[in-house]
Parts: structure tokens; C-alpha cells; sequence
């Protein structure tokens, strides 16, 4: 990954909230953001509180280019990670969650249980990864190559494709070329 950014973790998990179990998955993130060139902040983990993982979102967007949750995306009744998600995010970036999930089941067919959501707060991007330690890098790495140019977008330095028609969508794909 060639541009540093500001990245956040946080583990999502009523274990790791009251300290009942040690927090595996978030240092493992941090130490694979790291790689990639970002500045890490790994968050205290929080509740399967929907408003809890809401401000906490809140509060890492306005510090980061990118947050990462891990937890509380499967189907039982306090995976509401999704939920909180959704509640704060400004637009959504479905691209980021459909990859994670189709990659992942390749592997593992029960990866289509996920139900985390990705998108953007103000100019943050928010991905929703596994609580598994093994499940929630091997989602971090799927999509890490687009996240260079993802903090890009964000911080505006891509020219809208009004203004300027051969900078593209912002995507990076451009239309009516073929391969």
C-alpha cells in the first residue's frame, strides 16, 4: 500500500468490554494496518450496544480516514454492529462488503452469514470485518489494495468526473474503455 493514512480499530465484543477475554483480533488489525502504512489507534473494545458502537464510530471517523470494526456482524441477536453502522454512515460503499464476502466464501461457506456493511462517514471509510482473528485480516487483505485510492477519493484528490471526463468516476474504472 503506498499512502500512509490514519486508521482505527475497533473490536466490537461484550467479552472483550467487560475484560472476560483478551482481544485478539484488534491487535492483529492494527499490526496488518500497520504494514499497509497507516497510523493505527487501536480503540478500547465496546458493548453489543448499538448506541455505544455508534458514537464510538462517530468518534474514530473524525480522527481517521479509515475505521475498522471487528465483531457483531454475524446472526445472533447482539450482532448489531451492521445496525450501529448503518445509523452513522453517510453514503455506503457495498463494493467493500460484497468482496470480503464473496472471497471469504470461496473458503469458507459460512462467510455468507456476514451481514457487515461498509460506507463512508463524512471523509472516512468504515469497513465492517468478522470477529474471528483469521477471518477479520484475510477480509482486511481482500480489500486492501483499493484502500490507497479509496482515502484518495475521500480527501478529494481525484477530480469529479463532471469537471474533468477523463478522470473517471472516482472509481478508477473508465467508462467506455475496454480491456
Amino acid at each position: 500500500m503506498s499512502a500512509a493514512f490514519r486508521a482505527a480499530v475497533l473490536t466490537v465484543s461484550d467479552r472483550a468490554a467487560r475484560g472476560d477475554r483478551e482481544d485478539a483480533t484488534g491487535p492483529r488489525l492494527r499490526a496488518l494496518l500497520e504494514r499497509f502504512g497507516a497510523t493505527v489507534t487501536l480503540a478500547d473494545a465496546v458493548p453489543d450496544e448499538r448506541e455505544v458502537i455508534a458514537a464510538a464510530l462517530r468518534r474514530l471517523a473524525a480522527a481517521s480516514d479509515v475505521v475498522v470494526t471487528t465483531g457483531g456482524t454475524g446472526l445472533a441477536p447482539r450482532d448489531v454492529t451492521p445496525e450501529a453502522t448503518r445509523d452513522v454512515l453517510d453514503r455506503e460503499a457495498p463494493g467493500f462488503a460484497e468482496e470480503m464476502r464473496r472471497r471469504s466464501a470461496a473458503g469458507f461457506p459460512r462467510a455468507v452469514l456476514s451481514r457487515g456493511v461498509c460506507g463512508t462517514i463524512g471523509r472516512c471509510l468504515v469497513l465492517n470485518l468478522p470477529g474471528s482473528p483469521s477471518g477479520a485480516a484475510e477480509c482486511l487483505e481482500f480489500v486492501a489494495s483499493v484502500l490507497p485510492h479509496a482515502v484518495k477519493v475521500l480527501r478529494g484528490g481525484l477530480a469529479d468526473c463532471a469537471d474533468d471526463p477523463a478522470a473517471g468516476d472516482g472509481t478508477g474504472a473508465h467508462h467506455g474503455e475496454h480491456a
